[in-house]
């Protein structure tokens, strides 16, 4: 909790809370600052110190000072849930379970600071059942003791559920007795780096165990046991999941019969119509059942090809045999067949939204990835749902700007924009439907990630992020409490052995366009706390003697501004920047004459003449994609002298996203006859995989009504923000 809390109690001295000194001094009232994570339901603070040390806090000696006692009529909280007094008396912690009496003392933990333990009230319980974190297995191996760091840190922070995703077409992870060629044939790869292995796809091979420079790995039963049985002292659950029936390149290689063509290298997807893939489906998930305790068992379910189905006799035999119209709904046929089994098994089949295609199975529960729509159609059906949408809950994004950042597969999730997550918003749902909303998950996908150190370096402090969604009641949530806490914790997880990503030096830049007044605010943020920024406008390079932002900057015609964080008088990082312009095209009407995108509108189709500009992400709201020409019309309502007009586009080849192969301008007085203006070319080559940014800018001096702007696709997407008219 940021709030400072005041006491007016006779105090003197000086107590470390949290990161911050306070003092207390007679007849003065003194702020404190607890950096929680996650913050509790209730809390107050009084004036005081209880004197304790880690060792009598947690001590298996028993003391009158400390009292910790499980109540199971403890009714008015959640079986997670816990309350907590310290005062001059001692320390009382209860809760209705273990699990809520050890969520009680990892509050504890945070609290304690080298004086001892802050005078406190806490009533807390968490917002959702389910808060986790997903971790990627497949495409690069990570032992059992870096599984073990991050369920530390996950219950530290009271994260609940880790999904382990131990298969893919980059290997596969567990040991299965009936099947031993999946880990002697199918765990280990001619590469290690993903761009070399599956990117290029040149060779794309997988080597048998102990062959000399594979790379690979996998867990044996007893490395499973030794995770398990670590988990279960944090009280996470530990979810596995085995991919049904796409994803699976790898179990072909070890048996290819299971596949279409039974042949290895030819498909992705189990042959649905080879009883064989039921059988050996049954077989996997029996042995993983006898490791796992966990109730949710995950099938996958997600971007199966498909293709193989099409032209398959046994596949369209079946689906002539079972009335299934579709290969959706032969996809939908082995999902059902899954869900069967498993529930049989006294468990629950979780998948990804994809097992919803051709029909859901009534007992399944839903991963909603591909947004939140999915999610929420779910829930109105009376089904569980975990939210976690790739566009806040992918912890494999870069978190600050991609140019700057370790090479990943795309996307731009800053801590910032995974905080604003909500995964139930007001009025989604109905008070019986949001019953069926579980809670929420951030997925970690290792293509790009080879080293624990890198992972441990994306996944936190992110993580406690989602550790907060999951936890905190939506109405207690907010940024700007939320930035110090979390810069509070990078030490933290530093003494945990973890190598934080130690937040950006980067500003963040939002924008109110007022038509009315035609005007521009400028807004800045930081990730840093605190954070001293200057700023220019005429894109000079700030100094300690530049302006020091406080409540936004206003812009009446252009400015190029740019801003950074000083610390003792020195600039920390590099400087932020951002052209703003309030130019003579916003608002005015615009016509595209090709189509748009579906899903990729931004703003509307107003949106390249409303002043915003986009960001670091194509995801932002302000980037418009096309997969075609860019071919747009905008008319100034008169004839208009016209002295420069620009588009600005994106390339992110990672999502396929590239820069055009040329933009053409032309103009017109009356909207049949138009002139060429010129056409410039990209300067960026398509084989760049960094983010780009391309301006292409044109001059001159035109009477026109009416401009046109073409840009020439290549490939893949052309996103662009804003265009700008003088």
């Amino acid at each position: 909790m940021r709030i400072p809390k005041h006491a007016s109690k006779m105090f003197c001295g000086t107590i470390l809370v949290g990161s911050l000194a306070f003092t207390s001094c007679e007849n003065q009232t003194f702020n404190t600052e607890i950096n929680l994570i996650p913050e509790p339901s209730e809390m107050s603070i009084s004036s005081g110190i209880f004197k304790i040390d880690s060792a009598g806090l947690l001590g298996s000696t028993p003391s009158k000072q400390v009292r910790f006692q499980i109540d199971p009529n403890l009714s008015e909280i959640s079986v997670e849930g816990y309350t907590l007094k310290v005062d001059r008396e001692g320390v009382e912690l209860t809760a209705r379970t273990e699990a809520g009496l050890f969520y009680g003392k990892q509050t504890l933990l945070q609290l304690l600071t080298p004086d001892g333990l802050p005078f406190v009230q806490i009533t807390d319980s968490p917002r959702f059942a389910y808060r986790g974190l997903h971790l990627d297995v497949s495409r690069h191996f990570f032992p059992k003791e870096e599984v073990m760091k991050i369920l530390n840190a996950m219950a530290y922070y009271k994260l609940n559920t880790l999904h382990l995703h131990l298969t893919d077409a980059a290997g596969w992870r567990i040991q299965i007795d009936k099947y031993p060629k999946l880990t002697s044939e199918a765990s280990h790869r001619t590469q290690s780096d993903w761009r070399e292995w599956w990117d290029k796809g040149t060779d794309r091979k997988y080597l048998k165990e102990g062959t000399p420079g594979a790379y690979g790995g996998y867990y044996t039963k007893d490395d499973i046991r030794d995770i398990l049985a670590y988990a279960k002292e944090k009280h996470v659950n530990v979810i596995p999941e085995i991919e049904f029936p796409g994803h699976s390149e790898e179990v072909f290689v070890a048996y290819p019969e299971l596949c279409c063509a039974g042949k290895p290298y030819t498909s992705s997807d189990f042959c649905i119509g080879n009883p064989k893939s039921f059988q050996f489906m049954e077989d996997v998930l029996t042995e993983v059942m006898e490791l796992f305790p966990s109730v949710y068992i995950h099938v996958g379910g997600d971007e199966a090809s498909k293709a193989a189905w099409k032209k398959c006799p046994k596949c369209q035999a079946l689906m002539k045999k079972e009335g299934l119209k579709d290969v959706n709904e032969l996809q939908s046929y082995m999902i059902h067949h899954a869900d069967e089994f498993l529930t049989s098994k006294g468990r629950k089949m979780i998948g990804w939204d994809e097992i919803m295609e051709g029909g859901l199975s009534p007992q399944a529960t839903v991963m909603s990835w591909r947004g939140e729509s999915a999610g929420f159609r779910t829930a109105r059906m009376g089904q569980d749902v975990v939210m976690t949408p790739g566009n806040y809950m992918y912890l494999d994004f870069y978190q600050a700007d991609p140019r700057k950042q370790p090479f990943a597969i795309g996307g731009y999730t800053p801590i910032r924009k995974v905080y604003s997550y909500n995964p139930l918003p007001k009025d989604s749902l109905s008070a019986e439907e949001a019953k069926h909303i579980l809670g929420v998950q951030a997925n970690t996908w290792t293509e790009y990630i080879t080293t624990p150190e890198h992972l441990e370096y994306m996944m936190f402090p992110r993580a406690l992020a989602v550790a907060e969604i999951g936890w905190t009641p939506q109405e207690k949530r907010d940024w700007q409490d939320f930035k110090p806490r979390v810069n509070a914790q990078i030490p933290v997880l530093r003494k945990m052995g973890l190598n934080p990503y130690p937040l950006s030096y980067e500003l963040d830049f939002s924008m109110d366009v007022d038509t009315l007044d035609k005007k521009i605010t400028v807004y800045l943020d930081a990730e840093k706390y605190p954070a001293e920024i200057h700023y220019t406008t005429d894109g000079s390079i700030p100094t300690q003697a530049s302006p020091v932002y406080k409540d936004g900057i206003l812009v009446k015609d252009s400015a190029d501004i740019r801003a950074a964080i000083f610390e003792q008088g020195q600039m920390m990082g590099e400087p932020s920047e951002k052209r703003i312009d309030y130019h003579r095209g916003i608002g005015k009407s615009i016509h595209f004459n090709n189509r748009l995108y579906p899903g990729y509108m931004a703003g509307g189709e107003q949106a390249l003449l409303d002043g915003y500009r986009g960001g670091l992400t194509y995801l932002d709201g302000r980037w418009q994609g096309y997969t075609d020409n860019l071919d747009c019309v905008i008319d100034m309502g008169m004839p208009t002298p016209i002295h420069s007009v620009s588009i600005r586009c994106m390339q992110l080849t990672g999502p396929w996203v590239y820069q055009p192969l040329e933009v053409e301008l032309l103009t017109s007085e009356d909207g049949k006859e138009y002139v060429s203006q010129g056409v410039i070319p990209t300067t960026i080559s398509p084989d760049d995989a960094m983010l780009n940014f391309q301006t292409y800018a044109f001059t001159g001096n035109w009477q026109a009504r009416y401009i046109q702007l073409k840009a020439k696709n290549q490939k893949g997407f052309i996103f662009t923000d804003e265009i700008v008219i003088w």
